[in-house]
């Protein structure tokens, strides 16, 4: 038996490894998933939630540079490295853009930037608030790859750390709604009778509640949060992994294996989590694929209503909120580039779930090729 499932299991990879949107999709899920981890390192600006805000150059295109002064902080930092790579820099210095400067012994005399062909203001600043007065340490060429957004923020950096919610509450919502979903669909399945009418009850009435209109409900009673969005939207997707279960353990349990593993005194507890739910678990993983991709669409939903990730926390839904009216003034960018991040990474999910329904739908596939082996 461990030897069949074995040989079931090379089959399914080596049927995923053939896929080439599967495994494409997958190294993109991976990549995001890294730049979720280690987005304070990859990003330009490493303050927190990326919120270093230039009012002078708002809404800048892709590709624009300035010349940017940045003022060392003057409050001692107490995070350790570890807390400013994986939650970004508390005490981050100031940056000014200017558009020229002057250097004379004691002080610096700098123009702010002004767009619009006006005149910035003219400031100066003591060269003691630059360590051993070397200025020109901090005066530096700055470029925003992907622009600025209304409040001047590095859009770039934006992207990269709202990358973070949009792929965590993935594995939040998943791991909830599997746990509630297999333990309701299991009890409902394997007992039948009255515990399987009133789950089948509960199913049906949360099914029939719209699911933005439940998360928004749900949202409203844990208060708004960054955790209690992900909780929210995992109470809200079990149904589906719970229906599944069920179907799955109402055929299961006729099967000759669970007949013998009653027959040998084994309780109801080791049947299901030891005997069915290993050999039910491929279309809950494929199903658990296209929950991903829903928890994804359904925060930046939330967002786009302010109900989801507050301010200043990035997250693509809320950035697409913050600048959708800019489409059309000529700055669509500000909200095609966080939209284009969520279509990608909803559709590599997708497409990871349609390359494991292809690839563990193999058993009569390997019957077959037995039989053929055979003659």
């Amino acid at each position: 038996m461990s030897s069949e499932s074995n040989s079931l299991k090379q089959v399914a990879l080596q049927k995923f490894k053939k896929n080439f949107w599967g495994v494409f999709s997958c190294c993109i899920i991976v990549f995001v998933g890294i730049i979720s981890v280690f987005a304070y390192v990859l990003a330009p600006d490493n303050s927190q939630y990326a919120n270093q805000m230039h009012l002078p150059i708002h809404s800048k295109k892709p590709g624009f540079s300035v010349t940017m002064l940045t003022i060392p902080s003057q409050m001692e930092s107490h995070q350790s490295r570890f807390n400013k790579i994986f939650f970004g820099n508390k005490n981050s210095a100031t940056e000014i853009p200017i558009s020229s400067y002057s250097i004379s012994s004691h002080t610096l005399t700098y123009k702010e930037y002004a767009s619009d062909g006006l005149d910035g203001v003219e400031k100066t600043l003591s060269l003691s608030v630059f360590p051993s007065g070397t200025v020109e340490n901090y005066l530096n060429k700055k470029t925003f790859l992907f622009g600025t957004d209304k409040y001047g923020r590095d859009l770039l950096s934006r992207v990269l750390v709202g990358a973070r919610i949009s792929f965590f509450i993935g594995f939040v919502a998943v791991f909830i709604s599997l746990i509630i979903g297999i333990f309701m669909g299991s009890a409902a399945g394997y007992f039948g009778g009255k515990i399987d009418a009133f789950i089948m009850w509960i199913i049906n009435v949360t099914w029939s509640i719209p699911t933005l209109l439940l998360v928004i409900a749900i949202t409203l009673a844990l208060g708004k949060g960054f955790w209690q969005v992900f909780i929210a939207v995992g109470l809200t997707m079990w149904v589906e992994v719970a229906r599944v279960v069920r179907g799955q353990i109402i055929s299961a349990k006729e099967m000759q294996y669970v007949t013998a593993a009653r027959a040998l005194g084994f309780n109801d507890f080791r049947i299901i989590t030891k005997h069915i739910l290993p050999n039910i678990m491929a279309p809950v993983i494929v199903i658990s694929a296209a929950n991903f991709a829903s928890a994804i669409l359904i925060e930046s939903g939330l967002s786009f209503l302010g109900i989801g990730a507050q301010p200043p926390m990035a997250s693509w839904g809320a950035m697409i909120k913050d600048h959708y009216n800019y489409i059309i003034l000529g700055k669509a960018y500000l909200a095609i580039i966080p939209g284009l991040c969520i279509m990608g990474l909803v559709m590599a999910f997708m497409l990871v779930g349609n390359a494991l329904r292809d690839a563990l739908d193999v058993k009569g596939w390997f019957f077959f090729l037995k039989i053929v082996l055979k003659d």
